[in-house]
């Protein structure tokens, strides 16, 4: 996703768990953020309830990424603050054009 990522034009941080994650939104400036649910330590959706509960990243944007294909689940994504979901498997185009499209929504 990274290597997707930087041929499109974006600054990636890649990180290892979700604790890394929340220290990456809190000391780097950052647009969007791409978490996957099933991430080591803490999930993506603490993640991201975390984020939206800090006043500085209650905006920063995020994209869930995960298998997890029920409405059930999807539902629960937007329910911690999910801005867009990505159910895999999905395509490396896929994956740009939604983060550009999620980007340039905040931008208009």
């Amino acid at each position: 996703m990274a290597f997707q990522l930087t041929r499109s034009g974006h600054q990636v941080t890649a990180v290892e768990d979700g604790m890394a994650a929340l220290r990456a939104a809190r000391e780097n400036t950052v647009d969007l953020a791409l978490l996957d649910m099933r991430m080591p330590g803490m999930s993506g959706l603490d993640v991201c309830r975390w984020l939206r509960a800090a006043s500085q990243t209650a905006t920063l944007l995020v994209i869930m990424i995960t298998a997890r294909s029920q409405e059930a689940d999807v539902e629960v994504g937007f329910a911690a603050g999910a801005d867009d979901y990505i159910i895999k498997p999905f395509s490396p185009r896929e994956l740009s054009s939604r983060v550009t499209a999620v980007l340039n929504r905040v931008e208009r």
